[in-house]
């Protein structure tokens, strides 16, 4: 069970999304979009979200079939990793907040190794502003990891029997105006100054910035449980 699968894939965010569930094995894959969008959870209402912002942002509004708020995904601002993990695997967990602790110690370790301050794992019960039902990066659930205190990673899974999908999102730049805008029926004002202490980008965070994706990449699969 030591061994992982390591890949690379393009596409839109639609298409990385609707990517099939593969015989689920230990597997990392980086996704790379070739186009912006935000992204809706699951069972997230489509009106929680303006479309009109949307479109004059350049964000095409798509939907995942894992939970939680929606996450804004463009190129070169997010490094978007899925994990694959089978059922039987010694990491698995069968309660589901608890299965997000190792991948979120795995990030932790990861940014700690960048130069970021103090990541830690979030444990328990989840963490929420008023926008958290709108936006992933307006709460803090299992697993999620924050640096001094603001959320970085965000994290969702699509679990069937045979195991799971993670998604892991990891802001490298965090615009909260642009978040808040999007955030249908709510003081913008007030939704930005939310947005600006709750999460941060990472290239904000660390002195050097420098291919910061490839190299946080690079230093989560070193981490990887063997």
């Amino acid at each position: 069970m030591g061994s992982w699968e390591i890949a690379r894939v393009t596409g839109t965010p639609g298409q990385l999304h609707e990517r099939p569930l593969e015989p689920l094995r230990r597997r990392a894959t980086r996704c790379d979009p070739t186009a912006a969008a935000v992204v809706l959870g699951s069972t997230q209402p489509a009106d929680t979200i303006d479309p009109a912002t949307a479109d004059r942002l350049g964000l095409a509004v798509v939907r995942r079939r894992s939970g939680g708020g929606a996450v804004i995904v463009r190129p070169g601002r997010l490094l978007w990793v899925d994990v694959c993990l089978p059922s039987g695997d010694p990491v698995w967990h069968d309660d589901v907040g608890r299965s997000f602790e190792w991948l979120g110690d795995v990030w932790a370790g990861a940014l700690t190794s960048l130069g970021a301050p103090r990541p830690a794992v979030h444990r328990g019960g989840a963490r929420r502003s008023s926008l958290a039902r709108v936006l992933c990066f307006a709460g803090t659930g299992a697993g999620e990891v924050s640096c001094a205190g603001r959320k970085v990673v965000g994290l969702a899974q699509r679990r069937v029997r045979s195991g799971a999908r993670f998604h892991c999102a990891v802001l490298l730049e965090w615009d909260a105006t642009e978040a808040a805008s999007l955030v249908a029926g709510t003081n913008r004002r007030e939704a930005e100054r939310e947005l600006q202490g709750w999460s941060a980008g990472l290239g904000d965070l660390v002195d050097d910035r420098s291919a910061l994706a490839d190299r946080l990449w690079a230093a989560f699969v070193e981490r990887l449980p063997r």
